[in-house]
Parts: C-alpha cells; structure tokens; sequence
C-alpha cells in the first residue's frame, strides 16, 4: 500500500439522497483530512493516502441502517486513525459517530438495536464500551484484565463471546528466571513464526460471560489449556465464532494441531461448546481440508460453513456446506457450481444462503435457494463486492472496483440493480481522471482464452506510443479482479503514463477448478506462457512501445519476474520483484506454512524419487537462470515477511550486481509481506516510479 494523508480536520462524508441526523457535538481528537482543490486531475501518491478506507460494515437489526469504520493516515506522523460512522441503508448524510486519538473497531449492534458496542482502548487496555446509535452516552461495558481482542453478541443478549489472549508457553525468562537480561528464543519445533510475527507465548481464546450493559466481568474459557487459537492466526477474525439463535452453544473455528503437525496440514474444523454442560464436539471430524466461518440458520436448525476438501491445498475450491442439525446429514450446495464461496449470509426466514463469489474477474452475489438446491447470480458488473449483509428486503454490500474505492452499495436482491449509499472519497474522486479499463481475452498457447485487464493511462492518446507493464499476480491463486489497492493501484500506476496489462493467467480462481489448479506444481509452465500471450497480444496495438516493455509484481508475482528475467532476451526492459520466491530451495526450508510448499512445488528437495518436485527445484527455481539476466532489475522485500523470506530478495539482488546489471534493493526492515506505513508506502510508490522511468522513460 502507498500513499499519502495531508492537512487535518473536519469531516470527509459526502451525502447523497436526502435524509439528515446529527450527531452529538463532540471535540476533535482524530484526523480526518481536509480535502484541498487538487492542481492536477493525475492522482498522485499523496491523493491516494489521503483516501479514507472503509472497514467493518455492519447492518442493524431493523434493517435500516449501517454502522462502518473509515481509517485516515496521517502521514507526517506516520500513523493511521479510525473511527466509527453510520448511515441510512436508503442512503443520505452519514454521521460520525466517534472522534477520539484512539482506533474504534469491531462495531456490532446490540441484537435489540438500542446500542452499537464496540472495541476502544481509551480505558488503557481494548475493552467493549457501548453508545447510542446517534453516537451518544458512550460508555465502557467490559472489565477483562489484560484488554480484549474481539467480541460478539449473542441473539439472546443475556450473554457475550469474546476473544483474549492466554499465554501457555513458556519463554526463556520463565525457563531460566535468573537470567532476566538475556536475549534470545528456544525453538523445539515449526510455526515460530507466522506469515509476520514470531509466536509470542500466548494463544488466542473463546470466553463466554454473562452480558451486564454496566459491567461485564471475566467469563470462561471455552479453550481453557489448549494450544490453539481461535480464530485462527493469521488472517482469521470475529467472522470465525458464531452463537446458536437460542444462544445455548457456540460455533467456532479452529485447527488443533501444533508444531510440526500444524505447518504440514490445512484441517481446521468447526468445534460446537455447549454452555450449559461445558462440552465440545468436533462437528467436521473426517473433513480433512480449511472448515471455517460457521453460521447458524435462524431457525436454528442448521449450520452453513465455508469447507475445502483436500488436506495441504490452501487454494483449494471453497465449498458451501450445510448440516442438518437434527440429522448429523451434511450436504455440500456447491458440489455443481465450479467457483469459490465465500460470505454466507442466512436470510431471515431460514430459506436462502446469500454469499459472494468470483466470477471471471469480478466478485459478485450470489443466492443459494436451500430447498431447490439451486444457486443464483445477484450482481453482475465491472466490480468486486466484498462483503453481504441482509438489511430487511435489501441486501448491502462493500464494493470496489480498479476506479474506485470501498463504499457501501444497496442491492435489490430480485434483479441485482444497486444504489451507492455511501461516498466516502467523493470529494476526491470529483477531481481525478482515472484512465480507462478494458476487458480483452487472448489466445493462450495451447488455445484456451485468458481474461486480461487493460489499463489506459488518463487523457489517453491512441496517436502516442506508451511505455506498458505486465503486471504479475501474486497468491499464486489470488484473481486479477476489480480490486482496489493502496499499493498495487492499476490507476496509480496508469497515472504515471503507463499502459497496465494485467492478466488472470493459469493459476487464478473465476475460471473454474481446473484453470486454478493448473499452476500447482508448474509454476514455470502454464502461467508464463499466458503472461507472455498477454502481454505479445497487447503490444501489437499501435500505442505500445514495444521498446519499452517492463515487468512488475509481488509475492508469486515476484517470483515471475525472476523467472521472466532469466528467461528475457531482451524483450523487457527493466523488472521491479517484491518479495518474490528466488532460489525454491532455500525458500522450502525458510518459510513457515510447510503445506503451501508441500502442495506447490510438489515437496521437498531431497525428495529424489518425487518427479513433481524434482520438476520444480530443477527447472523452475529462477536461481537458475541468473546467468541470463540482462536487463535492470528493482529488488524490494520485507524485514518481517516470514512467508517469503528477505533472504530472498537480498539474495536476487546480489546475483545481478554480481552479473553487473543495474539494480537496486529497497529492504523495509518493519515491514512484511505487504506495506502497511504511511510514509513506507509513499517511499515504495516513489522508488518503484523513480526506476520505472529511469530505463522506460
């Protein structure tokens, strides 16, 4: 991500429709910037950061409202502030709702609707404090020693789950107490580290308490002495835990392995506690891949869960799957429909599953009638929607798109059409020119047809030849969608003058199963020949300069290019790799999630007899091929990405000033697998244009 915040001050909301509240007179402690008259129409870095995000979208129980969170960086102090907002789901003015130097999260209505609770660190530590919906009589509920992580309602409201962190493990201070100055860790086995963090002793808990809107007390552990987390680290949240209507049980999410046994496997399952007797059953037993995000039906009659079926395989197709609690039957919805689920929303009456999907490129809504077993397409548009909420006979929903940034959207659910009712950056958005985006599909080389996106720059003229990007996606299984970046920008980097080639090439999700699956094992195969059909296809229009070709992108995105550049002959002319795979050998014995490894390069390197793997160390491991590089090449990696190492990058780099190619290594030593500081990123936008220009200029 990368950007800049500027000034500071008053309230960025813009209203549409018609509809006024107040919100209750409060004195500004947050940032929110003003937004200046812009001297060019060309966003810019610093327009960019100056963007609101919004987050945590959440629709009352009455249906007619959304509370949601918008975060503002600003960048002279490098820090980030959020706070809470609220609108009407017919759209209109929104209202602020917070104003503190602390972030508010987690927003969750009260099932009655009478308050929105939340988490604050205002008290010291996070704790869940309560408010009006108009913003007023803000106040702390919660009294939990140590703070907090998340929490839940449940439907009954005579009781709340909430999330804390147990520490079970002992560190070297507590191994050897008389050496309170030492400096070190004592591993005895994997997942010390995780994606950007090293283990820290403690796991994250379910506890359950009675609900008390004055004073909510420490309640029980429903993991109590257990080595695991819930939700699940890294990327797991609330989402994770879910009550039962009748509030007597919870549903969580959870993978009960450790260690070693943890790196190598996916299995997680859905674990049901019992609050009255304090027993727990693993429900998804014998399901051997991710079983994640349990929701209950209203009627409480069943239980709906994202699953994957194959132990190992992170990217494996995301079934809907539906039990009948009653029965024990489980039922996979989506054995007939080749895409991914993700989402799932039950609608009031208990009948409908509304979810969201891929779909060649773009994430739309989709409905599953349970008794017809049938599934239905809501939306469909040059857009990504992220999120589905249920607001009485309307469905809302958080959308971007490559022109535009996250924003709240009222969707009809019989004929998919959608009102914005929220226009967070508009004042912004008034001022730029975004460059066009083009849909093409192109020919690969064993004639199947790729989906490529094409980014024109603002004021695009067809008489000029433009310097032109194949970007990279990273995952390996993570689309080229409608997605809005705060690093990758499609538009940023259109903005510079640059034509952005962007294909979904063999390996991506949208085109069913087997497009997906096809770059496990192959990541020198398949998918480099549809970069290459991408970007050939792209350069015979009259407007690229075929001499002034680049390559970009991160993570698998990275590795492309080092691959790329080994397999160049001149056809590019510079590359920018961020925290890209180099040498697949020592990247299989540094990472941490060993089934991600396991799965996609086929194994390990000293497995001789294993022909996927010796496939992949022997031929596609870029390392290889450095004596071929011949053009410059931008080297960027995190200190604190465990995933791929920054041994990784530094290593790329010195190969190719070794070879005495121009090249530079920029190393973020606080940074992970992404960039996630205001003025890191503003630096990465700057470095990555200032070399792009330097040898495509």
């Amino acid at each position: 991500m990368k950007k800049l915040a500027l000034f500071s001050l008053p309230l960025l909301m813009v209203g549409l429709m018609a509809c006024t509240t107040k919100a209750p007179k409060v004195e500004k402690k947050n940032f929110v910037p003003e937004v200046p008259k812009l001297t060019s129409d060309i966003m810019t870095p610093e327009v960019l950061w100056s963007f609101g995000r919004m987050s945590e979208a959440e629709v009352s129980p009455d249906g007619k409202s959304v509370v949601y969170a918008v975060t503002y960086f600003n960048i002279p102090e490098n820090k980030s502030y959020r706070d809470l907002y609220s609108v009407s789901t017919d759209g209109g003015t929104p209202v602020q709702l917070t104003d503190t130097p602390e972030k508010e999260y987690n927003p969750q209505w009260r099932p009655d609707g009478k308050k929105i609770g939340y988490l604050s660190s205002q008290s010291g530590s996070t704790q869940l404090w309560e408010m009006n919906p108009d913003g007023s009589a803000k106040h702390q509920v919660s009294h939990i020693d140590g703070g907090i992580i998340g929490f839940k309602y449940a439907p009954t409201q005579d009781r709340i789950l909430y999330i804390k962190a147990v520490k079970l493990d002992k560190s070297v201070h507590d191994l050897f107490p008389d050496l309170p100055k030492a400096n070190a860790r004592l591993e005895t086995d994997l997942m010390y580290v995780h994606w950007d963090q090293w283990h820290d002793y403690t796991y994250q808990h379910v506890f359950v308490t009675d609900y008390n809107e004055n004073n909510v007390v420490a309640g029980t552990d429903i993991m109590k002495g257990e080595r695991f987390d819930t939700p699940m680290k890294p990327f797991g949240g609330i989402e994770q835990i879910n009550f039962s209507p009748d509030g007597k049980k919870i549903a969580y999410t959870c993978k009960k392995k450790v260690g070693r046994a943890y790196a190598l496997s996916t299995n997680s399952d859905i674990y049901i506690y019992d609050i009255a007797n304090g027993e727990t059953i693993n429900y998804t037993k014998g399901m051997m891949g991710y079983d994640i995000n349990p929701v209950f039906s209203p009627d409480g009659k069943k239980l709906a869960w994202e699953s994957m079926e194959h132990d190992g395989y992170e990217s494996d197709k995301n079934r809907l799957f539906i039990a009948d609690l009653a029965t024990g039957d489980k039922m996979d919805y989506s054995k007939n429909f080749d895409q991914n689920v993700h989402g799932l929303v039950w609608s009031a009456d208990s009948k409908k599953i509304y979810f969201i999907s891929d779909i060649h490129a773009t994430d739309e809504m989709y409905s599953l009638d349970v008794a017809a077993d049938s599934i239905h397409r809501i939306t469909d548009g040059v857009h990504n929607y992220q999120s589905v909420m249920l607001a009485g006979d309307k469905l809302v929903g958080q959308r971007v798109s490559m022109s535009h940034p996250a924003d709240l959207y009222s969707v009809n659910p019989a004929d998919g059409k959608a009102m914005q009712i929220t226009a967070i950056n508009k004042k912004y958005l008034d001022q730029l020119t975004f460059g066009k985006v083009e849909k093409r599909w192109v020919k690969t080389v064993d004639n199947k047809k790729e989906l490529v996106w094409v980014i024109y720059p603002p004021h695009f003229d067809p008489n000029k030849k433009y310097p032109t990007l194949l970007y990279c996606e990273g995952g390996p299984q993570s689309t080229v969608s409608q997605f809005w970046s705060y690093r990758w920008n499609f538009q940023m980097m259109a903005a510079n003058d640059y034509i952005i080639v962007a294909p979904n090439r063999r390996g991506l999700p949208g085109f069913g199963t087997k497009w997906n699956e096809e770059i496990s094992g192959d990541y020198g195969g398949l998918a480099m020949d549809d970069y290459m059909s991408a970007i050939k296809d792209v350069a015979k229009e009259p407007y690229v300069d075929n001499n002034r070709l680049g390559a970009v992108g991160a993570s698998f995105g990275g590795y492309s290019v080092y691959y790329l550049a080994g397999h160049n002959n001149g056809y590019f002319k510079a590359f920018i790799s961020h925290d890209g795979i180099f040498n697949m050998e020592a990247m299989y014995t540094t990472t941490e999630e060993m089934w991600f490894v396991n799965w996609d390069l086929g194994g390990s390197y000293w497995d001789f007899k294993n022909p996927v793997a010796m496939k992949s160390y022997a031929k596609f491991s870029p390392h290889k091929y450095v004596q071929n590089w011949d053009a410059p090449i931008l080297v960027i990696h995190g200190g604190h990405d465990y995933r791929i190492p920054y041994t990784q990058g530094e290593a790329a780099f010195n190969a190719a000033r070794l070879r005495g190619l121009p090249a530079e290594f920029l190393y973020f030593p606080e940074e992970s697998h992404w960039v996630l500081q205001a003025q890191d990123g503003i630096l990465w936008q700057r470095v990555f244009f200032n070399w792009l220009d330097k040898y495509l200029k």
